[in-house]
């Protein structure tokens, strides 16, 4: 049992070692009122941008397989 409290104390010393200490925010009204129209303008770019290219490649994936 010895043996398992010492390797318990190996793990606390090693996790203790990793611990940041928590930064500390403030937190302050937006400089800019976004309007909606701008949040679902933004959000369609970051659809597009994201899922455009793999939408791409899965809807032309019979073409790649081709050997030619």
């Amino acid at each position: 049992m010895s043996g398992l409290n010492r390797s318990f104390t190996f793990l606390k010393s090693a996790v203790r070692s990793q611990i940041v200490p928590k930064a500390s925010l403030t937190a302050k009204p937006a400089k800019h009122v976004v309007s909606g129209a701008e949040q679902v303008f933004v959000m369609t770019v970051f659809f597009v941008t994201i899922l455009g290219p793999s939408g791409w490649v899965l809807a032309h994936l019979e073409s790649y397989k081709k050997k030619e």
